[in-house]
């Protein structure tokens, strides 16, 4: 590749800190030229040179083309932009599928898309036999049906829905080799639109001792998990509609619960029933499932909201950078906990940090679109990112983690990702030199495991 050194030297007066990494106002400016922004091939081979192909007059000028279909579908050529499912061999509807964060972009998760776990298969529910029944600790017992709730005036909120063993596979002793987002896609954001569960507990009216909301699905394995009620007063609200459309069968139809900010568990899908009652249920999977024993010997048990994270999604594993030139660094960032305030990017392994420019609108509770420009050198390194939320609230590197939360957990894993890139542009997944990963209490765990 021919390098154009005026434009090399042009790029140096906007390095950040010598490695790389440009000033996160730049592609702002004018008079640097950006236009050949290299690309990141996903997989083996280069691009075609225009002499390969028929720019001038392309066959799909010279016949009619597809008539109106009553549901858009994507393009044939985009078939690898889909979901990697894992399920359980010997119960099929036992497990969980994967949003593919490194193929897209934005901040929008296409309905289509967006992950999914399920304990006993995708029930299928006719909306006009669905009821919702609010009882318990409350002055009057209420059964709602969809026609009920669809005549209430509604909210939208987009917000991002996280699974709490997403990106566990972090956890292990050596790093998964799978691509970003069948790693960390158990993440997805949307717009969500329904019913103010306050406003439901208004007309049942509540007791005194009122503490706590159990939910519970209709699905086979009928799942139950407890709220505070505090937070179901607050911004919880049961959607209908997931980005404009009712909402999908695999993603809660027709009715699931939304709790913004908190572990995607509590986010019943195919919601039936709400229990107010004054202690927690103490259900499977509040009690065997999202409880972590610590290094001090106490349980970790409740942890509802997902700590701020990020993901560099390009470049990123399996990705490979075509040589020395100019790319763009992208990812995404959320927190339970509120707004994305600021995300920092490294391209020399954390020695050197970099603001990336945030994308707007940057909203509460949900994913937030970071960009950085990076020369890069050809030389071999490591990118990483790091979130930073509203509260101050810094993402950890791995062995601060590790050593806060020991070797025993599963879930709530929201460590520093970081992508080695060799000299022939090619990215893996590689954890920090200084890691010990020799220990006997390793645990191991894997894509055919229980994610709940």
């Amino acid at each position: 590749m021919k390098k154009d050194r005026k434009n090399d030297l042009s790029l140096k007066e906007h390095e950040v800190a010598g490695n790389g990494l440009l000033d996160r106002r730049l592609f702002l400016l004018r008079g640097i030229q950006l236009g050949v922004i290299a690309n990141i091939m996903p997989t083996n081979g280069f691009a075609k040179t225009t002499t390969d192909i028929d720019l001038i007059d392309p066959t799909w000028m010279h016949e009619p083309g597809e008539p109106f279909s009553i549901y858009g579908q994507p393009s044939a050529y985009e078939d690898d932009v889909v979901r990697f499912p894992v399920q359980n061999e010997i119960v099929p509807g036992n497990g969980v599928s994967w949003t593919p964060l490194h193929l897209m972009e934005g901040t929008i998760t296409p309905n289509g898309l967006h992950y999914e776990r399920h304990h006993n298969g995708v029930p299928k529910i006719n909306p006009k036999n669905h009821r919702l029944l609010i009882h318990g600790l409350v002055k009057k017992d209420l059964i709602f049906s969809i026609d009920d709730l669809l005549r209430y005036p509604m909210k939208s909120k987009i917000c991002f829905i996280e699974c709490g063993g997403n990106s566990n596979a972090g956890w292990n002793k050596q790093p998964s080799q799978s691509e970003a987002g069948y790693f960390n896609g158990l993440a997805s954001c949307s717009e969500w639109t329904g019913v103010p569960l306050s406003v439901l507990l208004a007309e049942v009216g509540l007791r005194k001792k009122s503490k706590w909301l159990v939910a519970e699905g209709a699905d086979a394995f009928a799942m139950q998990i407890s709220i505070p009620i505090e937070k179901a007063l607050d911004d919880a609200f049961l959607a209908l509609y997931q980005n404009g459309e009712r909402i999908r069968p695999e993603n809660g139809y027709p009715l699931r619960l939304i709790v913004p900010g908190w572990e995607g568990v509590l986010n019943v899908k195919w919601l039936r029933r709400l229990k107010v009652t004054n202690r927690p249920v103490m259900a499977r999977n509040e009690t065997s499932r999202y409880t972590e024993l610590q290094p001090s010997g106490k349980a970790r048990m409740f942890t509802f909201p997902i700590e701020a994270k990020s993901l560099i999604t390009s470049p990123s594993a399996h990705m490979i950078l075509k040589g020395p030139s100019l790319y763009q660094i992208t990812g995404l960032a959320w927190s339970g906990r509120g707004k994305i305030s600021k995300v920092e990017i490294s391209a020399d392994g954390g020695e050197t940090w970099a603001e990336a420019a945030l994308q707007e609108p940057i909203l509460d509770r949900s994913f937030t679109r970071f960009r950085l420009p990076w020369h890069w050198n050809g030389k071999p390194t490591v990118l990483k990112s790091r979130a930073i939320d509203e509260t101050g609230y810094v993402q950890p590197e791995r062995t601060e983690l590790v050593k806060k939360r020991g070797r025993h957990g599963f879930f709530h894993y929201n460590a520093i990702t970081n992508w080695h890139v060799d000299s022939d542009g090619f990215v893996s997944h590689v954890y920090d030199k200084n890691e010990n990963e020799t220990t006997d209490s390793d645990i191991n765990i894997n894509i055919d495991s229980d994610w709940d």
